[in-house]
């Protein structure tokens, strides 16, 4: 039988989403599997719809996994999430058609960036939240950021250890806001290139703060330099908030299209 969970995570505690062993450092999939194996009573690995970064934060993250194990949706749910550590919770269960597979199935990712943007850092939120402290114009941010919509080659944004074999992906929608201290960016696309939201926002910082004019983040995605952009954002600022799939495959509404 094919399952498909929706996983919610701190990473701030882990060395990022994927498995390295088990002689390797503690990572939310080796995590998952060791208490879906336990729940089992056999081994289990896991697919998941998109890996993320050491201390990035995942509210919804999808995977899926194949067992004979005769469990009813409830109980992965409850059993799972009691053999796992405070900081990553099984949000739900369902049952999938053997084609289902949480990463190719999937439409389309949405990730939100948040940070405090005040002179002085801050105590709370401090790990699910990054710190600016120059003040930064969000509407000049949101649209510079209005030039990455569509297709197109995003290699100033993409790390130099990407192994995507190309650097091309359809940005859906980006909005930038702010609400009092806080300024929030969200993004969505078909897929994204490895430190590719964190590196858009760290370019984008600098046009809200000013040391940039707004059609800089036009000529970077143009130039597809990636030395000449901005630096890579902190990660704790940064939650995969959910994949997106077709309604066929009969998935929770919140992470279906």
């Amino acid at each position: 039988m094919r399952y498909a969970l929706g996983v919610e995570y701190d990473g701030g505690g882990f060395q990022g989403w994927q498995g390295l062993g088990p002689s390797g450092p503690s990572t939310v999939q080796a995590t998952l599997e060791r208490a879906l194996s336990s729940v089992a009573d056999q081994a289990i690995t896991v697919s998941c719809a998109g890996r993320t970064d050491a201390g990035v934060h995942a509210e919804c993250q999808v995977v899926h996994f194949d067992s004979t194990a005769e469990r009813d949706p409830r109980a992965w749910t409850l059993g799972v999430t009691g053999r796992l550590p405070p900081t990553v919770c099984v949000r739900w269960c369902m049952p999938v058609d053997d084609a289902f597979h949480a990463r190719f199935s999937a439409r389309a990712r949405r990730y939100r960036y948040t940070l405090v943007n005040r002179p002085v850092r801050p105590a709370l939120y401090r790990s699910t939240m990054a710190w600016e402290r120059r003040p930064l114009d969000a509407d000049a941010m949101h649209r510079a950021a209005q030039a990455l919509l569509g297709e197109n080659d995003f290699s100033a944004f993409r790390t130099v250890h990407c192994q995507a074999p190309h650097a091309r992906r359809n940005l859906q929608d980006i909005q930038v806001r702010r609400s009092g201290e806080t300024v929030s960016i969200e993004v969505q696309a078909n897929a994204f290139l490895h430190h590719m939201v964190r590196n858009i926002v760290g370019s984008l910082l600098e046009v809200g703060a000013g040391a940039r004019d707004e059609g800089w983040i036009a000529r970077l995605l143009a130039g597809r330099d990636r030395t000449l952009a901005g630096p890579t954002a902190a990660p704790q600022g940064l939650v995969f908030l959910r994949p997106l799939y077709p309604a066929e495959w009969g998935l929770p509404e919140e992470v279906t299209l």
